[in-house]
């Protein structure tokens, strides 16, 4: 078969989940397939050095103003140009008209439940978009892949679909993603971004379920009690917008301890986990929470939550808590800061659990479904 696979913001230099998850599917797939070929179908974009064609592997770069019309004109008439019989868009969405058989992987119906507009522009659009689009192309697609058992069910359940169209395809983790990093390495990277030698990680931004605010409260409760407590790192999270909370709470003093080193590259990531004390992840909805295996496979303890998918993919490899008690993380994360050997028995619980989550195993998979068709 000639597959087609749609990873529109692949090349886009500040990759989120969804673009991280499409692109380790497709290195994998492009190792293991011998038979199929394949098109990858993108934006154009500066980071276009993550993936490169080979003897399987076409490349197709569409130029496009809006997300709508690439996805919806200019992906659409590049298919038949490109001989496609099978078409996998990897990001939610797809065209409402296709003549091919397609599969589409919905990684969570979050926008179709609730839309309180508290995101960024972008992100709403995002949302409204999405809220269009999915309840029509998933009537039509051939097959539905998503990314832990709890989607699947909401899935099924919200759109209506018969059970055997819907699958799950849990992700995997990266291999740059261990602890095989040298103290020379984490040096270099500490002083790079400015981050001492123990630190609490948290990856915030401003989506709602993200749950930035609690975690700032619950890290200011943690704070009055541990006087001499570890620092946080906020990655990809504004400093004015913790002020602004901590003005609230009247804990303005305690800015000092919050680091906001910006944007870390994907590929530097791994060293953020390696170096860090801790890793804070009590979202308040995941389809899956693909950070949380990524920590574990550093060797770095894990605190998330006990909603949604969480469980499912943490297992008791993480301090589970509930994410809307701010006391109860400030609890967690004082338990784990305070005992050496807590920390060490999640460290090592999670590098054991990570081992069932894998890319390769995660596209062998996929390749089995794609050859079904």
């Amino acid at each position: 078969m000639r597959i087609g696979i749609e990873a529109q913001r692949l090349f886009r230099p500040k990759k989120h989940g969804m673009d991280v998850v499409a692109l380790e599917l497709i290195k994998n797939l492009q190792q293991i397939d011998k038979k199929n070929s394949y098109v990858v179908f993108v934006r154009k974009d500066a980071d276009d050095y993550v993936i490169k064609e080979s003897q399987n592997l076409e490349i197709d770069k569409l130029t496009s103003l809006t997300y709508f019309d690439w996805e919806q004109v200019k992906l659409k008439k590049s298919l038949g140009s490109k001989k496609i019989d099978l078409l996998h868009c990897t990001a939610n969405t797809a065209p409402l008209s296709l003549n091919i058989p397609f599969i589409v992987t919905i990684h969570d119906i979050i926008y179709l439940e609730k839309i309180d507009f508290k995101g960024t522009a972008y992100q709403n659009l995002g949302n409204i978009y999405r809220r269009f689009i999915v309840p029509r192309i998933a009537k039509k697609a051939d097959l539905i892949l998503t990314v832990s058992n709890y989607e699947r069910q909401n899935i099924i359940e919200r759109l209506g679909l018969p059970e055997k169209r819907v699958q799950v395809l849990y992700n995997g983790v990266s291999e740059i993603f261990n602890t095989n990093y040298s103290e020379h390495e984490l040096n270099a990277f500490r002083k790079k971004y400015n981050v001492p030698k123990n630190y609490i990680m948290f990856l915030g931004n401003t989506a709602p379920k993200k749950n930035t605010a609690n975690v700032i409260r619950a890290y200011v409760e943690y704070c009055l009690v541990e006087k001499d407590g570890v620092p946080m790192v906020l990655l990809d999270y504004k400093k004015e917008l913790v002020v602004k909370l901590l003005q609230e709470l009247r804990a303005q003093t305690l800015i000092d301890k919050f680091i906001f080193p910006g944007y870390v590259p994907h590929n530097q990531i791994p060293l953020m986990y390696n170096a860090a004390s801790l890793f804070l992840y009590p979202s308040l909805r995941e389809s899956f929470g693909l950070p949380i295996l990524e920590a574990m496979a550093c060797g770095t303890p894990v605190i998330t939550s006990n909603t949604s998918s969480m469980p499912e993919i943490a297992g008791d490899a993480a301090k589970q808590i509930n994410p809307f008690n701010c006391s109860e993380i400030a609890q967690a994360i004082l338990g784990l800061m305070q005992s050496k050997s807590c920390q060490e028995s999640y460290s090592e619980k999670g590098l054991e659990h990570v081992k069932n989550f894998t890319w390769k195993a995660s596209a062998e998979k996929l390749l089995s479904i794609y050859n079904s068709f």
